[in-house]
């Protein structure tokens, strides 16, 4: 039994008029390449009258990676790829993972076929620009949300006591209760159950807002401490006297 392949065209109203290469006409070379290349056509996908932009799209292309998902067929045959994708991050990305499910990809016109030595070779290299894409994507995102920080905007959202406006922390109506907290763990004989429950809070929660940075002006992001530009609800000497107490409670 010959192996199972999917076919997909596409063409928009711009391309045809332009230069004429009908959905008939890629499916007529298509299928009489994959079945010449021992192929038997699982399904042919048509997206007529849609832009190679992005694949979110085209209704066509996302049925068809999602039968990939479900190993449906072996291989795909398109018949340029441009008819495939014009945005060179969908198709590396695209590409990467169809070679993680085992998928064969062909392209006629381009003559790109991974199925030999020289098209897995392409496969590797597609990968690797993949991992590159990934890691510049992680790298933009890192430096934006450090800039954002540094720029004393919220990161995550408001611990308690403050609430968000305008993208940045100011003290919540309840802001009190945060002075409150630090006061009574430092200075009355209290286990932390009794006091996390007196704010409604476990006994780790309490703990997280004792250990807070922002409640003396700070923010910390990707492991780093700086400095904020909203209002601190307590004082660095009281923060650094409560950290001393919990230190001498977690030796215990």
């Amino acid at each position: 039994m010959n192996k199972l392949a999917a076919i997909y065209i596409r063409v928009s109203t711009e391309d045809q008029a332009q230069h004429g290469v009908s959905l008939s006409a890629q499916e007529e070379a298509l299928k009489n390449y994959a079945k010449a290349s021992g192929y038997d056509i699982f399904k042919i996908y048509k997206d007529e009258g849609k832009s190679a932009k992005n694949i979110e799209g085209r209704p066509a292309m996302q049925e068809m990676l999602q039968d990939a998902e479900a190993r449906k067929f072996s291989a795909i045959f398109t018949y340029k790829l441009d008819r495939f994708s014009r945005s060179l991050k969908d198709l590396i990305l695209t590409m990467e993972k169809l070679r993680e499910l085992g998928i064969d990809f062909i392209s006629l016109q381009d003559k790109i076929e991974t199925t030999s030595a020289s098209g897995k070779l392409m496969f590797h290299i597609i990968s690797a620009f993949a991992e590159f894409e990934r890691n510049v994507t992680s790298e933009r995102t890192k430096f934006g949300m450090n800039k954002i920080a540094k720029d004393g905007y919220v990161v995550n959202r408001a611990p308690k006591g403050y609430k968000i406006e305008n993208k940045m922390l100011v003290p919540a109506e309840d802001s009190y209760v945060i002075q409150e907290i630090f006061q009574t763990f430092l200075n009355e004989n209290i286990s932390l159950n009794k006091l996390a429950k007196k704010y409604n809070l476990s006994v780790n929660g309490l703990k997280k807002v004792l250990k807070n940075f922002t409640y003396v002006g700070k923010i910390k992001f990707g492991g780093q401490v700086l400095e904020g530009k909203h209002t601190p609800l307590i004082s660095h000497e009281l923060f650094n006297k409560v950290q001393k107490k919990l230190e001498d409670l977690e030796r215990k």
